[in-house]
């Protein structure tokens, strides 16, 4: 058999038609009831946030990630005065730094207390001053509150 040439002379065209589904596509889940029961209500402070954000900085420039504060300021487009606001709060006793990270989530409102709160206590040399500070501020905040 030999081919028959094409009376055609012009461009050919072909049409093709097909489905096309992704074999990568995420599939729905149904949330698990069980995950939902293990988050607490509420949103975690404003304090305790900046106060794990001060020890992961302090981290960061021991390790010599970043070679000072400056740095820091400028990778977090913030002032030098705001890092150093943030960073006095590691001048608070241990035991003050420890509650305030596990400080009850804010359910409604406002948070209780504030870093603006804490600054003047944070300048404080002395820890036992810091405490006696910190418990009035507790009982006049957490009285406000009631």
């Amino acid at each position: 058999m030999k081919p028959v040439p094409s009376q055609r002379t012009g461009p050919s065209s072909v049409e093709v038609s097909f489905i096309f589904k992704p074999k990568n596509r995420k599939k729905k889940r149904s949330p698990d009831p069980d995950a939902s029961k293990n988050i607490e209500p509420g949103n975690i402070p404003r304090l305790s946030k900046l106060i794990a954000l001060a020890i992961r900085f302090e981290g960061l420039v021991e390790r010599g990630e970043l070679r000072d504060y400056a740095d820091l300021a400028r990778l977090g487009y913030v002032t030098r005065a705001r890092i150093t606001q943030i960073m006095n709060l590691l001048n608070l006793a241990p035991d003050i730094q420890e509650e305030l990270l596990f400080f009850p989530r804010t359910v409604k409102g406002c948070d209780l207390i504030c870093e603006k709160d804490m600054r003047p206590i944070a300048v404080i040399p002395y820890w036992n001053r810091q405490r006696k500070m910190w418990g009035d501020l507790k009982k006049r905040k957490l009285a406000g509150n009631s």
